[in-house]
């Protein structure tokens, strides 16, 4: 069995609830058991501001797949709960799920890369995975609460235990 974390967002329709959605198709899947998740966050959009805010989480999962399956498979959900994709980056969406930790893996190929790239860049996946794992330590030696401790919310709100 391996752990992998998800990041979670949506800002279109009823955002907190596609989030509940892909965390219950998530946790339904024969491979994959939904150990932990965290409160809900609200986030300014980022890229394209002009779109509604983001409802925000993480969650950590076990799961028997590969960390590629497992992507095409946390795909598949967010198709199922009504994704498209427009080739809009940073573009509102109903629903947006991000493999961002699997094992101990480090991938970077044409479908993949592991840990996700932009982890450090954004408070709201900071912030849900050190509720959940204040003692998580990334790739390169630092602590996640040491990160959180010293980076502003930029206006973060968590919205839900």
């Amino acid at each position: 069995m391996t752990i992998a974390y998800i990041g979670l967002g949506a800002n279109l329709g009823e955002p907190q609830t596609k989030i509940q959605q892909a965390l219950a198709a998530i946790d339904g899947h024969a491979d994959i058991r939904l150990l932990d998740k965290s409160s809900l966050y609200k986030s300014k959009a980022i890229g394209l501001t002009s779109q509604p805010d983001y409802i925000n989480a993480a969650a950590k999962l076990e799961t028997t797949l590969t960390p590629h399956s497992l992507l095409h498979e946390l795909l598949t959900i967010e198709t199922r709960l009504g994704r498209t994709r427009d080739g809009t980056h940073w573009g509102p969406r109903i629903i947006d799920i991000d493999l961002l930790y699997c094992g101990d893996q480090i991938i970077n190929d044409d479908t993949l890369v592991l840990p996700h790239p932009e982890i450090l860049n954004r408070d709201f996946v900071l912030y849900p995975l050190a509720e959940m794992e204040p003692n998580f330590t990334l790739p390169d030696g630092r602590m996640l609460s040491d990160i959180t401790n010293t980076i502003s919310e930029q206006g973060l709100e968590r919205i839900s235990p």
